[in-house]
């Protein structure tokens, strides 16, 4: 992004003049207009004051290369790929183009904002410039698609646990692949299986997008809730959030990928926002009490007839009203 040098000097969220700009990025002051007009244009929130220059509406977390990779311990920076974005399609979409294109290490892309966010089965993923953190992994197991029951969940836990370690409380897993918090829906994940590469060999992308800075979404139907939103006193930085959550993610693959999902199981259901809610499978016509999850990561429901077990390729789960 060519504003992007502009946004750098704004971030602190002060007033800065446009002389003062002009110099600073070596260019006109009509120049420093026109970049803050792309810039307002692409979604930022830049106010002008009058006789003083300009400032944003409030401080930009902007995402940043080099701070994410310093951030992560040796052995992960070594076993990664990362690419930092302003603007793509869908993370996900990159990563499998990384992954196609045999890119070396472990692909992770990062995007300040995604044009064709997608969350499960197909539905769009609201991530406006500048306020959460959308991230997509590309991961490889061997011995074929039986050994990623459960997968989703344990990335969950992944999750849930980076973010208790950051200082996050009431973490709640909402089976298959939703993190919340008490105030609403915090962030999801996307697993989508792409084929064996050879026989027995299968390649994941797994996508995971957190609320960070979002305080207004309009658009949005259901209840939500943000880092921010949760944990205003605490002062938020994708560039600490994001290291956190790759380094947990690769650490519990691989966890994952020597043992099984069997250590994950109870960690899932510690969490589990469903147990002993009356629920009902959408899509379905099964309905009962939630009952935790079985050794492959399917959702019991006791009913009426008996404890009916859910897979997350086929339905998911809502409270019954």
């Amino acid at each position: 992004m060519k504003s992007r040098a502009l946004l750098t000097l704004l971030s602190d969220g002060q007033v800065h003049s446009g002389e003062r700009l002009a110099q600073q990025l070596g260019v006109s002051r009509t120049a420093v207009w026109k970049q803050v007009r792309r810039a307002l244009d692409n979604g930022y929130d830049i106010q002008t004051v009058r006789g003083r220059g300009y400032k944003l509406a409030r401080p930009l977390d902007l995402l940043d290369e080099d701070s994410i990779l310093c951030a992560l311990p040796d052995a992960v920076r070594d076993k990664i790929g990362l690419t930092v974005m302003d603007e793509v399609g869908s993370t996900n979409t990159e990563v499998l183009s990384l992954m196609t294109d045999a890119t070396s290490g472990t692909p992770v892309v990062i995007a300040d904002s995604q044009s064709q966010g997608r969350g499960r089965r197909g539905r769009s993923w609201r991530s406006p410039r500048g306020e959460n953190l959308n991230l997509s992994i590309g991961l490889t197991f061997h011995g074929g698609f039986a050994v990623l029951d459960g997968l989703s969940l344990v990335l969950g836990v992944a999750v849930a646990e980076s973010l208790e370690k950051l200082g996050v409380s009431d973490v709640r897993l909402k089976w298959p692949n939703d993190i919340f918090l008490p105030g609403g829906k915090l962030g999801g994940i996307l697993v989508e299986l792409q084929g064996e590469l050879q026989e027995g060999v299968v390649r994941v992308v797994a996508g995971v997008g957190i609320n960070v800075h979002m305080e207004h979404a309009d658009d949005v139907e259901q209840s939500w809730s943000s880092l921010v939103r949760h944990c205003p006193d605490r002062a938020w930085a994708r560039n600490e959030l994001a290291p956190a959550l790759i380094t947990a993610l690769l650490d519990s693959a691989e966890a994952f990928s020597r043992h099984g999902f069997d250590s994950f199981r109870e960690r899932w259901q510690a969490r589990d926002m469903l147990q002993g809610q009356h629920v009902h499978a959408r899509g379905g016509e099964t309905e009962g009490t939630a009952a935790g999850i079985d050794a492959q990561g399917n959702y019991l429901i006791a009913t009426s007839s008996g404890v009916v077990a859910v897979r997350a390729g086929e339905v998911s789960l809502r409270v019954s009203l």
